[in-house]
């Protein structure tokens, strides 16, 4: 399997400076524009560029904001997993301190069918959460056939449940956490990244560190972006299996990033539910 890094999202790339250009996006997501698939692709696997399917989602209304890539180290950067976030051009969906957006990946190797996905940029830390499928459904299309329209109705179905959305994180502004309640939360969430306890080297209370005061709240908006933010973006102190005080990493792996935030959407709308 190849080692794989990533290009962060770029923090310039939020609600106030509007949307990436093709150019932007090429400089930071060159695989979105690869002109063929992957060789190990299938006989039955119909190569369709990114771009054509992400032109395709910018005449319906949508705009690209931000866009990443995985960087292999023995596969070319063109077949390499890749994510782009986009707004609808005209939101009507009002959030206190954060914008809806669409998440869509793909990658031209045969390993990842093209994805679609509902997301939540959070203005005041410039942090991209990608909400569960569970909570609201994702749609994967596979490289069958000409797929660019079918893409583009499942980017506008996504859309339509902005709304639902909205309405689910004003519940979690509402919903007020004691402080037992929050550690409970950061305890699950500390075993979403490190399933055996020991792994971690770290108390889940660190997960609840406020990073800004914008984040300061007892509510569960807050806490959960807390604990979101300090579980992918790293940065806290722990022991590691040799006895050595380290600090704990950035997610920078795509597939990971999904994962961890989508369980972590689940672990709050179960809070929310209880």
């Amino acid at each position: 399997m190849n080692a794989v890094s990533i290009h962060a999202f770029d923090s310039s790339a939020n609600v106030f400076s509007g949307s990436l250009s093709l150019d932007d996006v090429r400089q930071r997501a060159p695989a979105v524009f690869a002109p063929s698939a992957h060789v190990r692709t299938s006989p039955k696997y119909t190569f369709i560029p990114t771009l054509r399917v992400l032109s395709g989602l910018m005449g319906a209304g949508f705009v690209p904001v931000a866009a990443r890539q995985a960087r292999t180290r023995r596969a070319s950067p063109m077949y390499a997993r890749h994510v782009v976030r986009l707004r609808r051009r005209f939101e009507t969906v009002q959030l206190r301190d954060a914008v809806p957006e669409i998440v869509f990946l793909n990658s031209h190797d045969g390993t990842s069918a093209y994805q679609l996905r509902m997301g939540v940029f959070r203005v005041v830390c410039l942090n991209g959460l990608i909400v569960s499928q569970g909570a609201f459904p994702a749609y994967r299309v596979s490289h069958r056939g000409d797929v660019v329209d079918e893409v583009v109705s499942g980017a506008l179905e996504v859309s339509e449940r902005f709304g639902s959305l909205a309405a689910q994180v004003e519940r979690m502004e509402r919903r007020p956490m004691p402080r037992d309640e929050q550690i409970r939360f950061a305890e699950r969430a500390l075993a979403v990244r490190y399933p055996e306890a020991a792994q971690s080297g770290m108390q889940p209370s660190q997960l609840l560190t406020c990073r800004r005061v914008q984040d300061a709240g007892d509510d569960l908006w807050s806490v959960f972006n807390r604990v979101q933010e300090n579980l992918l973006v790293g940065g806290l102190s722990r022991w590691a299996a040799s006895g050595r005080l380290t600090r704990t990493r950035r997610i920078t792996s795509i597939r990971e990033d999904v994962r961890l935030n989508g369980r972590l959407w689940d672990l709050a709308t179960e809070v929310l539910a209880a």
